[in-house]
């Protein structure tokens, strides 16, 4: 029932995550200007990543249990990379709105893997909607940080 979804999902994470990884090619000399940029950069990356790998494990004939704990897992790493990127924005001189901004966002990306990945080992298919609504928070953050990367920081 959820194939179709993620196979989409994982075509559309490697896309974005080449658009971003094109971006912060094109852009490395003013990314690296900015203490807070490589690290966003690495965290906008490490969540679409996060979208390929928890779709290829969810298409992959497994025990849920097996899938729920491979999405735990693939989730911490992820989140570690928004840790790293938040102490960066911390630490910036960017206002605390901006910072606010960006803990909330790299929260909101992550959770639904956690929740997710707990409900589906406890064997309650309704994670797989947690692990979809962390899909689509995914795409919408990595889309506004591509634009940071491709677009803002030429201002």
């Amino acid at each position: 029932m959820w194939t179709d979804f993620f196979v989409a999902a994982a075509g559309a994470s490697a896309a974005l995550a080449g658009l971003v990884i094109v971006a912060i090619s094109v852009n490395i000399n003013s990314i690296l200007e900015h203490s807070n940029l490589p690290a966003r950069a690495a965290a906008a990356i490490g969540a679409l990543i996060l979208i390929l790998v928890c779709s290829m494990a969810a298409l992959i004939p497994q025990r849920a249990a097996t899938l729920g704990i491979e999405i735990i897992v693939f989730g911490v790493c992820c989140w570690l990379l928004e840790v790293s990127s938040l102490r960066k924005a911390i630490v910036s001189p960017r206002s605390l709105s901006e910072k606010l901004v960006e803990l909330v966002l790299g929260q909101v990306q992550v959770l639904p893997f956690f929740i997710g990945g707990i409900r589906i080992s406890a064997g309650h298919e309704n994670g797989l909607y947690w692990v979809a609504t962390g899909v689509i928070a995914i795409f919408i953050a990595s889309t506004v940080n591509a634009w940071v990367l491709l677009v803002e920081i030429l201002r």
